[in-house]
């Protein structure tokens, strides 16, 4: 093997071992660099206006940018706004006796059949008096204090990733192809023809993926909405947006989107017998079955093997080791640093066959 290819394979695996050992600071990266493609041609359209015969500073762009895309955040989350306060109603207002009076005659049933069959030998009453024990026992575990101190290291590493992120990413458009052409300089005469190609392409197919990814975010959001609200399902437009964000997670998305739509569907909704519950959770899982076969057959395809060039295969093992190596983040962008590390690798194949780059 030629010098200048170990050269290259030592210096992809030393940058790989960084990156997983801080894994922290890396994720913040990838993420940054994600949201400055995506912020980049707003920023520089913000940029481009006159504004009394001058054009805005760049500085001033970005946090246009910020602003605005806050702005989009905060319209989404007032959707949940809603349903939230419904829903602390709702566990404010229950009562140990009443959920003991309820589920009384059901569990009655089947302690009646589970004793007449001879399953069970005991003397009536004693699985209703299980059930009321485990209730007590359940509410009674559940530590306030704890959860207090759950939510608090939540939130601060959220606020510390989210600074991160924010401050990475306005550099990174502050310093506009900034980071390209440092990366530009370090590269050696004979190859910046083929890094300049690489650069080029890696570009484009990410392009391509994060506007495809908005396009299918927004098709689901209608497509789910317009379905919940024709099944006249509660805080429909609330479960569709929660699907669409919920559908960036590949596979497992769909299931969360369907499992939160039918519960909140439970825990609002007003039913006078089983048979009423029954037809609701056949109504949503029905509107999710059509939005998830649409996405299967169509968007997927389109957004996923077209826009990335990769093949289904592909994208199933990539996002499944994505999991594997960073969990839930990793099965997100799995894709595109794929991408990133395909196309580059098949760059300098491609270089290395066809201008012999790596020969001495």
């Amino acid at each position: 093997m030629k010098r200048p290819v170990v050269i290259l394979f030592i210096a992809i695996l030393i940058f790989l071992v960084v990156g997983w050992y801080f894994s922290n600071i890396t994720l913040y990266l990838i993420f940054s660099l994600v949201l400055a493609a995506i912020l980049r041609p707003l920023t520089n359209r913000i940029n481009s206006f006159h504004i009394l015969g001058q054009h805005p500073p760049r500085w001033m762009a970005i946090l246009m940018s910020y602003l605005l895309v806050a702005f989009i955040v905060f319209l989404a989350g007032l959707l949940f706004v809603p349903l939230i306060s419904d829903q602390l109603r709702i566990i404010g207002s229950y009562d140990l006796d009443y959920v003991y009076e309820q589920i009384q005659n059901p569990v009655g049933k089947i302690e009646d059949l589970l004793i007449r069959y001879g399953v069970i030998k005991s003397e009536p009453g004693f699985l209703i008096l299980q059930v009321r024990e485990s209730l007590i026992s359940s509410f009674s575990k559940i530590q306030f204090q704890g959860i207090i101190n759950t939510i608090v290291n939540t939130t601060s590493s959220f606020f510390i990733a989210f600074m991160a992120v924010a401050f990475i990413t306005f550099f990174l458009l502050l310093e506009n192809g900034l980071l390209r052409r440092n990366i530009m300089s370090l590269v050696p005469n004979a190859y910046f023809e083929l890094a300049v190609s690489t650069f080029s392409k890696v570009e484009k197919l990410l392009s391509n993926y994060l506007v495809g990814l908005l396009v299918q975010i927004s098709i689901i959001f209608s497509m789910a909405s317009i379905g919940l609200t024709l099944m006249d399902i509660n805080y429909a437009l609330t479960i569709a947006m929660f699907a669409a964000v919920a559908n960036l997670i590949p596979y497992a998305g769909p299931i969360l989107g369907a499992s939160f739509g039918v519960i909140v569907g439970l825990t609002t909704g007003e039913f006078n017998d089983s048979n009423d519950i029954v037809f609701m959770v056949v109504k949503i899982l029905s509107v999710f079955s059509v939005v998830q076969l649409t996405d299967n057959i169509v968007l997927q395809p389109l957004i996923f093997s077209k826009s990335v060039k990769a093949h289904p295969l592909e994208i199933f093992v990539v996002i499944f080791a994505g999991a594997k190596i960073a969990g839930v983040l990793g099965m997100i962008f799995a894709i595109p640093v794929y991408t990133i590390l395909r196309v580059s690798v098949s760059e300098f194949y491609r270089g290395y066959k066809d201008y012999k780059i790596f020969k001495i």
